[in-house]
Protein backbone atom coordinates (compact mmCIF):
# COMPACT_ATOMS: atom_id res chain seq x y z
CA UNK A 1 0.00 0.00 0.00
CA UNK A 2 2.81 2.36 0.47
CA UNK A 3 4.51 1.76 -2.21
CA UNK A 4 1.64 2.42 -4.57
CA UNK A 5 0.78 5.42 -2.47
CA UNK A 6 4.87 6.79 -3.45
CA UNK A 7 3.81 5.98 -6.70
CA UNK A 8 0.47 7.81 -7.22
CA UNK A 9 2.61 10.55 -5.32
CA UNK A 10 5.56 10.60 -8.02
CA UNK A 11 2.84 10.74 -10.57
CA UNK A 12 1.71 13.62 -9.65
CA UNK A 13 5.20 15.26 -9.35
CA UNK A 14 5.91 14.02 -12.70
CA UNK A 15 2.56 15.42 -14.06
CA UNK A 16 3.61 19.06 -12.61
CA UNK A 17 7.28 19.00 -13.69
CA UNK A 18 6.15 18.19 -17.24
CA UNK A 19 3.74 20.61 -16.74
CA UNK A 20 0.55 17.90 -18.22
CA UNK A 21 -0.72 18.85 -14.82
CA UNK A 22 -1.65 22.83 -13.84
CA UNK A 23 -3.33 24.99 -11.29
CA UNK A 24 -4.91 28.25 -12.29
CA UNK A 25 -8.31 28.67 -13.55
CA UNK A 26 -9.24 26.74 -16.83
CA UNK A 27 -12.94 26.21 -18.74
CA UNK A 28 -12.92 22.83 -19.48
CA UNK A 29 -14.91 21.24 -21.92
CA UNK A 30 -17.97 20.32 -19.91
CA UNK A 31 -17.94 24.36 -19.48
CA UNK A 32 -16.76 24.38 -15.69
CA UNK A 33 -14.28 26.79 -14.83
CA UNK A 34 -11.29 24.47 -13.11
CA UNK A 35 -9.05 25.17 -10.63
CA UNK A 36 -6.48 22.30 -12.15
CA UNK A 37 -6.12 21.32 -15.54
CA UNK A 38 -4.32 18.05 -16.84
CA UNK A 39 -3.54 17.65 -20.76
CA UNK A 40 -1.76 14.22 -21.36
CA UNK A 41 -0.88 15.42 -24.27
CA UNK A 42 1.63 17.69 -23.17
CA UNK A 43 3.68 14.23 -22.68
CA UNK A 44 5.26 14.61 -25.78
CA UNK A 45 8.94 13.43 -25.69
CA UNK A 46 10.86 10.02 -26.05
CA UNK A 47 11.73 10.36 -22.02
CA UNK A 48 8.47 11.65 -20.50
CA UNK A 49 6.28 8.82 -22.73
CA UNK A 50 8.91 6.52 -21.52
CA UNK A 51 8.23 7.11 -18.02
CA UNK A 52 4.85 7.33 -18.42
CA UNK A 53 4.25 4.14 -19.65
CA UNK A 54 6.58 3.26 -16.86
CA UNK A 55 3.89 4.61 -14.56
CA UNK A 56 1.27 2.87 -16.84
CA UNK A 57 2.73 -1.18 -16.76
CA UNK A 58 3.70 -0.48 -13.15
CA UNK A 59 -0.01 0.48 -12.22
CA UNK A 60 -1.61 -2.65 -14.11
CA UNK A 61 1.14 -4.82 -13.18
CA UNK A 62 0.02 -4.17 -9.27
CA UNK A 63 -3.67 -4.14 -9.55
CA UNK A 64 -3.80 -7.72 -9.84
CA UNK A 65 -6.26 -8.18 -12.77
CA UNK A 66 -5.41 -11.09 -15.17
CA UNK A 67 -5.16 -9.66 -19.09
CA UNK A 68 -3.75 -10.71 -22.53
CA UNK A 69 -3.09 -8.10 -24.40
CA UNK A 70 -3.63 -4.18 -24.41
CA UNK A 71 -5.93 -1.96 -26.62
CA UNK A 72 -5.52 2.27 -27.46
CA UNK A 73 -8.28 3.71 -28.92
CA UNK A 74 -7.24 6.30 -31.57
CA UNK A 75 -6.06 8.69 -31.01
CA UNK A 76 -4.73 9.27 -27.25
CA UNK A 77 -4.77 5.69 -26.68
CA UNK A 78 -2.41 4.10 -29.84
CA UNK A 79 0.90 5.82 -28.32
CA UNK A 80 -0.23 4.88 -24.60
CA UNK A 81 -0.82 1.07 -25.56
CA UNK A 82 2.12 0.93 -27.80
CA UNK A 83 4.57 2.42 -25.01
CA UNK A 84 3.21 0.61 -22.12
CA UNK A 85 3.27 -2.67 -23.98
CA UNK A 86 7.44 -2.08 -24.20
CA UNK A 87 7.41 -0.71 -20.64
CA UNK A 88 5.76 -4.14 -19.02
CA UNK A 89 8.18 -6.36 -20.72
CA UNK A 90 10.64 -4.65 -17.88
CA UNK A 91 8.76 -5.59 -15.29
CA UNK A 92 9.61 -8.40 -13.31
CA UNK A 93 5.99 -9.95 -13.02
CA UNK A 94 5.79 -10.13 -16.80
CA UNK A 95 9.57 -10.97 -17.95
CA UNK A 96 8.64 -14.16 -19.50
CA UNK A 97 5.83 -12.83 -21.48
CA UNK A 98 5.23 -10.70 -24.35
CA UNK A 99 2.05 -8.48 -24.35
CA UNK A 100 0.59 -7.86 -27.70
CA UNK A 101 -1.37 -4.72 -28.45
CA UNK A 102 -3.65 -3.23 -30.92
CA UNK A 103 -5.03 -0.19 -31.91
CA UNK A 104 -8.12 1.19 -34.02
CA UNK A 105 -8.04 3.96 -36.34
CA UNK A 106 -11.19 6.63 -36.83
CA UNK A 107 -11.72 5.67 -40.27
CA UNK A 108 -11.45 2.19 -41.89
CA UNK A 109 -8.94 1.40 -44.78
CA UNK A 110 -9.95 0.48 -47.53
CA UNK A 111 -6.71 -0.67 -49.26
CA UNK A 112 -3.93 -3.58 -47.65
CA UNK A 113 -5.51 -5.39 -45.12
CA UNK A 114 -8.60 -3.08 -44.86
CA UNK A 115 -10.66 -2.59 -41.95
CA UNK A 116 -10.10 -0.35 -38.83
CA UNK A 117 -7.70 -2.46 -36.34
CA UNK A 118 -3.83 -2.23 -36.53
CA UNK A 119 -1.47 -4.82 -34.42
CA UNK A 120 -2.53 -7.91 -33.36
CA UNK A 121 -5.26 -10.06 -33.04
CA UNK A 122 -7.91 -8.97 -30.87
CA UNK A 123 -8.38 -11.73 -27.93
CA UNK A 124 -8.55 -13.19 -24.35
CA UNK A 125 -8.30 -10.57 -21.85
CA UNK A 126 -8.06 -6.74 -23.37
CA UNK A 127 -6.97 -3.70 -20.82
CA UNK A 128 -8.18 -0.53 -22.53
CA UNK A 129 -5.42 2.40 -22.06
CA UNK A 130 -6.57 5.78 -22.73
CA UNK A 131 -5.13 9.23 -20.39
CA UNK A 132 -8.57 10.50 -18.65
CA UNK A 133 -12.24 8.90 -19.06
CA UNK A 134 -14.50 12.51 -19.25
CA UNK A 135 -17.88 10.78 -21.17
CA UNK A 136 -16.49 7.44 -22.01
CA UNK A 137 -16.98 7.45 -25.16
CA UNK A 138 -14.18 6.02 -26.27
CA UNK A 139 -14.28 3.25 -23.63
CA UNK A 140 -17.96 2.33 -25.13
CA UNK A 141 -16.77 2.32 -28.72
CA UNK A 142 -13.47 0.06 -27.36
CA UNK A 143 -15.73 -2.60 -25.75
CA UNK A 144 -18.14 -2.64 -29.14
CA UNK A 145 -14.92 -3.46 -30.75
CA UNK A 146 -13.39 -5.53 -28.54
CA UNK A 147 -16.45 -7.73 -28.16
CA UNK A 148 -17.52 -7.60 -31.86
CA UNK A 149 -13.65 -9.56 -32.20
CA UNK A 150 -14.60 -12.21 -29.66
CA UNK A 151 -12.69 -10.66 -26.96
CA UNK A 152 -13.58 -10.08 -23.28
CA UNK A 153 -12.87 -6.36 -22.23
CA UNK A 154 -10.66 -6.83 -19.01
CA UNK A 155 -10.27 -3.27 -17.76
CA UNK A 156 -9.42 0.38 -18.25
CA UNK A 157 -6.62 1.71 -17.71
CA UNK A 158 -6.48 5.37 -17.53
CA UNK A 159 -3.62 7.91 -16.06
CA UNK A 160 -5.82 10.20 -14.12
CA UNK A 161 -9.16 10.03 -12.38
CA UNK A 162 -10.97 13.41 -12.19
CA UNK A 163 -13.58 11.93 -9.03
CA UNK A 164 -15.53 14.43 -11.02
CA UNK A 165 -19.58 14.05 -11.35
CA UNK A 166 -21.44 15.39 -14.98
CA UNK A 167 -24.13 17.10 -15.77
CA UNK A 168 -25.72 20.79 -14.39
CA UNK A 169 -25.15 22.04 -11.23
CA UNK A 170 -28.47 21.73 -10.19
CA UNK A 171 -28.78 18.00 -11.98
CA UNK A 172 -25.55 16.26 -10.91
CA UNK A 173 -24.97 13.04 -11.68
CA UNK A 174 -24.69 10.72 -9.06
CA UNK A 175 -21.56 8.79 -10.05
CA UNK A 176 -18.54 9.84 -12.07
CA UNK A 177 -17.69 9.33 -15.58
CA UNK A 178 -15.26 6.25 -14.41
CA UNK A 179 -17.74 4.64 -12.16
CA UNK A 180 -20.30 4.65 -14.92
CA UNK A 181 -17.85 3.03 -17.04
CA UNK A 182 -17.12 0.52 -14.19
CA UNK A 183 -20.83 -0.20 -13.65
CA UNK A 184 -22.06 0.10 -17.23
CA UNK A 185 -19.44 -2.49 -17.81
CA UNK A 186 -18.64 -4.56 -15.18
CA UNK A 187 -14.73 -4.09 -15.70
CA UNK A 188 -12.72 -2.16 -13.04
CA UNK A 189 -10.85 0.74 -14.08
CA UNK A 190 -7.65 1.34 -12.97
CA UNK A 191 -5.90 5.09 -12.69
CA UNK A 192 -2.50 5.91 -12.03
CA UNK A 193 -3.49 8.76 -10.01
CA UNK A 194 -6.81 10.54 -8.55
CA UNK A 195 -8.22 13.67 -7.25
CA UNK A 196 -7.36 12.46 -3.76
CA UNK A 197 -3.58 12.16 -4.98
CA UNK A 198 -3.37 15.64 -5.81
CA UNK A 199 -5.11 17.04 -2.81
CA UNK A 200 -2.95 14.82 -0.54
CA UNK A 201 -0.24 16.87 -2.23
CA UNK A 202 -1.55 19.82 -1.90
CA UNK A 203 -1.80 19.24 1.96
CA UNK A 204 1.33 18.64 2.26
CA UNK A 205 3.54 20.35 0.17
CA UNK A 206 3.77 24.28 1.12
CA UNK A 207 4.64 24.96 -2.25
CA UNK A 208 1.20 23.94 -3.23
CA UNK A 209 -0.63 25.51 -0.54
CA UNK A 210 -2.10 28.66 -2.04
CA UNK A 211 -4.38 25.93 -4.49
CA UNK A 212 -5.88 23.84 -1.58
CA UNK A 213 -8.69 25.95 -0.81
CA UNK A 214 -10.16 26.55 -4.48
CA UNK A 215 -9.12 22.49 -5.31
CA UNK A 216 -11.10 21.72 -2.38
CA UNK A 217 -14.11 23.53 -2.69
CA UNK A 218 -13.74 22.34 -6.37
CA UNK A 219 -14.08 18.63 -5.06
CA UNK A 220 -16.69 19.63 -2.90
CA UNK A 221 -18.74 20.95 -5.60
CA UNK A 222 -18.32 18.38 -7.95
CA UNK A 223 -16.20 15.25 -6.34
CA UNK A 224 -17.70 11.69 -5.62
CA UNK A 225 -16.31 10.12 -2.75
CA UNK A 226 -15.34 6.64 -2.55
Amino acid sequence: MADNLHARTDFVRFSLEQGVLRFGQFKVKSGRVSPYFFNAGLFNSGVSVGRLATFYAQTLAASGVEFDMLFGPAYKGIPLATATAVALASQPSMQDRSIPFAFNRKEAKDHGEGGVLVGAPLQGRVVIIDDVITAGTSVRESVEIIRHAGAQPAAVLIALDRMERAGPDDALSPHSAVQDVANNYGIPVISIASLDDIMALLQHDEQFSEHREAVAAYRNKYGVVR
